[in-house]
């Protein structure tokens, strides 16, 4: 039986959860797979969960300069000091295998260097959906397809946010100091519902799927904090739910990258997946439509999605790096980035109850080429009117720049919501 040494780099969350899982899936990994999986030592500066103190190092020197660890996991997180000490372990030949998807989105092609120069192995699957196994799926399980898109819920914080607020009817601060308490957003939400963590996991799922480098810069982003509870029942009346989507598409030379509220019918794949839960949904030319659904987040999933790594890792005798040009600020000369879009759009206004208010304001829609499709007053509240519009397909540009104008007229009070529509 072949026997692998781990080391483990940071002992929080994730850390420890690793840990756990091994203790209790040791003996099956083993039988299942013909491999020992052995921790020889665990690097962190505090230690809350009791393990034997022969194996607590205080130092990354003491994982990378010893010749007997094999394979190095990497959970502590963040950026600094986290790239150097894996760059200090892949220089010493030793595979990682990290969760951490910032740092994979914004030094992947750096980190691959560093690993391609010793032969080590770097990788991630744990980076996007913790347990879900999207990543090796797109690498192992559909290489005869070309990938032309990716929706996807990958942000568990803000899918439990929007789900009570869409279930309960309850507003969104309150919602967020709930799921503060219960320990899915951190005391500084911003990372979550500002829509970062959702992007730096797009950067690196379309990368897989397109099979191209995708920089984090190229992924339009906007967050849920300015979602209101009347926004979601508006869109429950009208069929839809709202998500935060993570967006990809690929047609030709031509991709497009957002991260962003939607409203999505009720019987969309998407619609359903419900508090903390991840969902994927890819489209392939030759599968068509595959959806993987799971935790999101969480110490046992992400151990699972990280000892699936290790097992994967120690079973290669070389190791597989990205088969596309993957280097740091350099993208193929091949591709478009699409910035100008096209969906049906829902904008909320608050404007002067006046004679001739509506004309005006559809008068700046019309000549920014936005046709609209529903109209209606939804409130009345001192000498101001709630209207809601739904429009057919327009230009991203052109309603950003209709919304400019609005803002700056006299008969708008207010422009509440902007969110797009999407009718796949």
């Amino acid at each position: 039986m072949k026997k692998v040494n781990v080391a483990i780099m940071g002992f929080g969350t994730v850390g420890t959860g690793v840990y756990k899982v091994l203790e209790k899936e040791k003996k099956n990994i083993e039988e299942k797979e013909g491999i020992s999986l052995n921790i020889a030592k665990v690097y962190s500066r505090h230690f809350h969960y009791n393990i034997p103190d022969i194996l607590k190092v205080y130092s990354v020197d003491d994982i990378s300069e010893d010749p007997d660890i094999d394979i190095v996991i990497e959970t502590i997180g963040g950026i600094e000091p986290t790239k150097d000490l894996v760059l200090q372990c892949l220089n010493s030949g030793k595979t990682v295998v990290t969760a951490n998807k910032k740092m994979i989105a914004m030094y992947w092609p750096e980190l691959e260097e560093a690993a391609k120069k010793t032969g080590a192995g770097l990788y991630f699957e744990a980076s996007v959906g913790a347990g879900i196994p999207i990543l090796r799926t797109i690498d192992d399980s559909l290489q005869a397809n070309t990938i032309s898109s990716v929706e996807a819920i990958i942000n568990g914080t803000t899918n439990y946010i929007l789900t009570k607020m869409y279930l309960e009817g309850r507003d969104y601060d309150d919602v967020l100091r709930e799921a503060q308490e219960l320990g899915y957003a951190e005391a500084d939400p911003s990372a979550d519902v500002d829509g970062y963590d959702a992007m730096y996991k797009l950067a690196i799922l379309a990368s897989k799927a397109f099979h191209t480098r995708i920089p984090i810069d190229r992924i339009y982003m906007e967050g849920i904090s300015g979602i209101k509870k009347k926004d979601i029942q508006f869109a429950s009346d009208f069929g839809y739910v709202i998500k935060l989507l993570a967006i990809a598409r690929k047609n030709g030379k031509k991709i497009e990258l957002r991260v962003h509220p939607a409203m999505i019918s009720k019987q969309h794949p998407l619609a359903n997946v419900l508090d903390s839960y991840n969902a994927i949904l890819l489209n392939g030319n030759a599968i068509g439509d595959i959806m993987v659904y799971g935790r999101g987040a969480g110490d046992f999933p992400t151990a699972s999605a990280v000892l699936s790594d290790v097992v994967y890792a120690a079973q290669k005798t070389k190791h597989k790096y990205a088969s596309f040009k993957n280097n740091m600020g350099e993208l193929s000369e091949e591709l478009e980035f699409n910035t100008n879009w096209q969906n049906p759009f829902y904008i909320r206004l608050d404007l002067l109850e006046r004679p001739g208010v509506l004309s005006k304001v559809t008068k700046i829609m019309g000549d920014h080429n936005i046709s609209l499709n529903l109209v209606m007053q939804k409130g009345l509240k001192k000498e101001a009117a709630t209207i809601v519009f739904l429009t057919y397909p327009s230009n991203e540009k052109d309603v950003q720049a209709a919304i400019q104008e609005l803002k700056l007229s006299e008969v708008v009070k207010k422009v509440s919501a902007v969110i797009r529509i999407i009718e796949d």
